[in-house]
This record gives structure tokens, C-alpha cells and sequence, in this order.
């Protein structure tokens, strides 16, 4: 607010002195409550001839992102025996070795080596994705979709990648085409 109070005090003074202006505010993916919506409209009236039409915001409505499940973040290791069931998704900083297991009813995300058994969407949720720095598996799952056997994944790449369900198949992406699929903004709140 004070950021769309300076521009309106400092600059554009031409327009802002002109005969009445209709303003669309377009607030892109931004959260906004009704309150903010009533300071911006407030703001923007401090100016004689700025009339607001319409405030849009593409953000999902309070109840949507209420209904969202739990992100979680974790760091350390998951070890060979070890077995991490989260409800919603989960940002794993460290590994997850050989033998150990990492469930979810959302997203997997590992920044560090995903060698260990992932299932993803554990509810049935096949739009669920499983991420990691280095994946190495012994086992993909999302939904009920088990991955191809171990030995498949092992590619000399170093890059980030992800894997995914499509038309009921596994596919693994490198992680910079997520954007792609996920066209949404990911908030991560509380991280």
C-alpha cells in the first residue's frame, strides 16, 4: 500500500491532475482479502479523479486456499528402515536413502538425493509430482502408478528433475519444464 501511495504522491502527475479517470486494477495472483481491496480503493481515492471500477485478482478465493492441503518442510535424512507419511506436501532438505520411505498425499519435493522409495498422491491424487536434485529411486509411486524398474533411472544428468503422470504412465522431466504443467503460482506460506 505505501509503495502504491508513493507513486500516486510522486509521480505521474499529469495524469493524476487530468480530467476523471476509470481505473481497472489488476492484482495478477496476489492474495487479497476484502480489506485490502477497501485500502487500495481508498488509496486510489485520495486522488480526486482516479475512480476504481473493478479490483481482479486470478488468486484462489480464501475458502480454495483454506481447502489446500498442509506444506510441510523438513530437513535431515531419511535412513535405510525409516518411513515419513506427511498429509499434504512436503519439501524434504536432505536425502532419502536406500531403504528408506517418504509418503504423501501431495507433492514430494527433495533438494538433495532421492535414492530411497517416494509415493506421491497416496490418496489417489494423480496430478501429484515427485522432485528431486538428484533422482535416483529404488521406487516411484503416484497414485497407484509404480515407475519403471530401478535400473531405468539411472542417467548420467545432473540436472533437477521430476516425475509425473501421463495418460496413467510415468514420465520424468527435468525440473525447469514444471512450468509447463503447473501454470498456477506455487505459495508457499509458513516454510
Amino acid at each position: 500500500m505505501n509503495e502504491l501511495q508513493y507513486k500516486l504522491e510522486k509521480s505521474h502527475q499529469q495524469l493524476l491532475s487530468g480530467p476523471l479517470v476509470h481505473v481497472h486494477v489488476k492484482l495478477g495472483a496476489r492474495p487479497t482479502t476484502d480489506e485490502d481491496k477497501d485500502q487500495i480503493r481508498s488509496v486510489i481515492r485520495q486522488r480526486g479523479n482516479l475512480l476504481v471500477q473493478t479490483i481482479e485478482s486470478e488468486a484462489p478465493e480464501p475458502e480454495e486456499a483454506g481447502a489446500s492441503e498442509a506444506f510441510k518442510m523438513m530437513t535431515g535424512t531419511i535412513r535405510s528402515g525409516q518411513t515419513v507419511e506427511h498429509d499434504g506436501s512436503l519439501l524434504l532438505l536432505g536425502d532419502l536413502n536406500p531403504g528408506g520411505t517418504l509418503r504423501c498425499t501431495g507433492d514430494i519435493y527433495v533438494l538433495g538425493a532421492l535414492r530411497g522409495m517416494a509415493h506421491a498422491g497416496i490418496a489417489g491424487r494423480i496430478d501429484a509430482i515427485i522432485a528431486a536434485s538428484q533422482l535416483r529411486p529404488t521406487q516411484l509411486r503416484i497414485a497407484e502408478v509404480i515407475s519403471r524398474p530401478p535400473e531405468e533411472w539411472m542417467s548420467a544428468d545432473a540436472s533437477m528433475e521430476y516425475a509425473y503422470l501421463e495418460d496413467g504412465r510415468m514420465q520424468i522431466d527435468k525440473m525447469n519444464q514444471l512450468v509447463r504443467m503447473r501454470k498456477e503460482p506455487m505459495l508457499f506460506k509458513g516454510v
